[in-house]
């Protein structure tokens, strides 16, 4: 978690494990970006672990690697992965035409973010027992780049016709809700945390997809 090296593996650790259950209940190809999102989630929560560990031990460079990592996801690959992944299983022709500008909107967003990963120096300390990602403010004004940010990672969710799906994008709003009122220093942390844990939604919305279908078969 973002408030501990061992709650940030055991998160990681869980989140991993689901995420690998919820891929073997994916049927199609079309079902794979969104069954990943809990794998992914995982990846990421373990990654911030190693962060903790590596700068209690000083090491920079584990430190630096972990750093990265943890930024890719947050900053570079949600904005695109999770608007992809609902507009994959999406099959409501309307909704499906909305979710296409969002998805355009998200791959904006990852491609400014990773020019400056690509191009400035990206670091993370600990501030109030929270890891704090150090990155270049955004061109924009922060509060527009958070809705911006929230429309392709939490509205595209809201917008699918599945109802785990929207409960998905409802739980993630209220994380971060949560978390600007809560919390004054390591947000970014923090809320990719929470968000991971209601990444269990995606599991249990495959894992009734399935039982419905035995039911059928019986």
């Amino acid at each position: 978690m973002c408030f501990s090296a061992p709650a940030s593996f055991v998160a990681g650790g869980a989140l991993t494990g689901v995420g690998i259950a919820t891929l073997k209940k994916a049927k199609s190809k079309q079902e794979l970006p969104f069954a990943s999102i809990p794998l992914l989630f995982g990846l990421q929560q373990l990654a911030e672990g190693a962060i903790w560990i590596a700068i209690g031990a000083s090491a920079t460079s584990l430190q630096a690697v972990a750093t990265y990592t943890f930024v890719f996801f947050a900053y570079i690959l949600w904005p695109t992965m999770v608007p992809a992944a609902v507009l994959a299983i999406e099959t409501v022709p309307w909704r499906r035409k909305v979710l296409w500008p969002i998805l355009l909107l998200g791959m904006v967003i990852s491609g400014h973010w990773l020019r400056v990963v690509v191009t400035e120096p990206i670091s993370s300390e600990i501030i109030e027992q929270h890891v704090a990602y150090l990155l270049p403010q955004a061109p924009v004004h922060w509060l527009l780049g958070t809705i911006l940010y929230v429309t392709a990672t939490c509205i595209s969710s809201l917008l699918s016709s599945h109802k785990m799906v929207n409960l998905f994008g409802i739980l993630v709003l209220a994380s971060l809700a949560a978390t600007i009122l809560a919390y004054a220093h390591g947000r970014v942390s923090i809320w990719c945390f929470f968000a991971a844990l209601t990444s269990i939604v995606i599991f249990v919305f495959f894992l009734q997809r399935s039982r419905k279908t035995t039911t059928q078969l019986a």
